[in-house]
């Protein structure tokens, strides 16, 4: 997930010059689960569209990887799939700069997937932090091999367009190190083809769900998604988590940590309002109504042009499957051109020309 573009220094280690010249090149995606909500967009999105000038970016929906634990339920990722596109069509994101692409309509995302688990020590994924998180709340059932290597496939994923930059929330990091330590690993063995990708962390790392809690989740309901309505987002807002602590508005109140504020601090542009709001909550001399209120006008002002947007391409369907199949048809040129290399520093394929 690094700010000033002509101040990125990116270590190649020996990699072969193997990209159009001067231009960087961003591989980022999510996994289709749901329509996003605002934890993505300052966590992932913003940064996007930051750079989807700068950079030649491939925007990924990662469906094999969301079969992992949804192998059950697959009109929720067809439907998801969708949902995500019209949701990166609404925020900005510009299939004329930058490449939306279908994980599965791209199959050497898999061969990738397969080749890089060789030579992948089992300890690197038993170590990673967000997959351990994500299998102790996952029913036993659902602990399938697919999803225990899904960190293994994010890796692929990222070295496939061979990739300078993946902008990825907090909790991602850990995977962009894996994916640096793989490509380092392939190259000493075998021939230097990988980047090392470095991470560009979002303006709010970790953007709070609405209960309070650090971890954002559909399932859970304590998510406010870009897609929602006015009262939606009222409602959301007003049923926020604050302050504990605080039996009545004349309490001095909490300030860090308390979610209101944190979304006023990523939403709300009035910064003065907020700094009010900040200084009279810590003497007691503001309620969480009146903050919550205008928490409610700020994020439906944020949302408007979002919404006017997401209605445009739910009613156009055939600009989201256009712009989905031009950037598909981009990945897999690249993906052809990676796995080419790949296979002749493996010297796969290739058994039979020495017969």
């Amino acid at each position: 997930m690094i700010y000033a573009h002509d101040l990125i220094v990116l270590a190649m280690n020996g990699t072969k010059e193997l990209d159009m010249a001067g231009t960087k090149r961003i591989l980022t995606g999510i996994r289709p689960t749901g329509a996003l909500h605002l934890g993505h967009y300052v966590g992932a999105l913003e940064t996007w569209l930051e750079y989807q000038d700068s950079y030649e970016s491939f925007f990924l929906i990662a469906d094999y990887q969301a079969l992992g634990d949804n192998f059950d339920d697959i009109d929720k990722i067809t439907d998801s799939v969708r949902q995500v596109t019209i949701d990166w069509l609404s925020v900005g994101l510009d299939p004329e700069k930058s490449n939306f692409v279908i994980q599965s309509y791209v199959p050497e995302h898999a061969e990738l997937t397969t080749l890089l688990s060789f030579i992948t020590p089992l300890g690197m994924l038993e170590r990673n932090p967000t997959l351990k998180g994500e299998l102790d709340q996952l029913a036993v059932e659902k602990r399938t091999v697919g999803f225990f290597n899904y960190p293994m496939s994010q890796v692929a994923d990222i070295l496939l367009p061979r990739a300078d930059l993946v902008p990825v929330g907090e909790d991602q990091a850990p995977h962009i190190e894996m994916t640096r330590e793989v490509a380092r690993k392939f190259n000493r063995i075998f021939e230097p083809v990988f980047k090392e990708p470095e991470t560009k962390i979002g303006r709010v790392p970790r953007l709070k769900g609405i209960d309070g809690s650090n971890k954002m989740s559909k399932s859970k309901g304590n998510v406010i998604e870009l897609r929602f309505t006015e009262d939606q987002v009222s409602k959301a807002v007003m049923s926020m988590y604050t302050d504990p602590n605080r039996l009545k508005a004349t309490d001095p109140g909490t300030v860090e940590g308390n979610p209101v504020f944190q979304y006023h601090d990523a939403f709300n542009p009035d910064k003065e309002k907020v700094n009010d709001f900040k200084h009279r909550y810590r003497e007691g001399k503001v309620g969480d109504v009146e903050v919550k209120k205008d928490l409610v006008v700020a994020i439906n002002q944020f949302l408007d042009p979002i919404r006017e947007k997401r209605s445009h391409y739910e009613n156009n369907p055939n600009e989201v499957e256009a712009a989905l199949m031009k950037g598909i048809s981009k990945a897999r040129e690249i993906a052809k051109e990676t796995m080419e290399m790949v296979r002749s520093a493996m010297k796969i394929n290739s058994y039979t020309s020495k017969w």
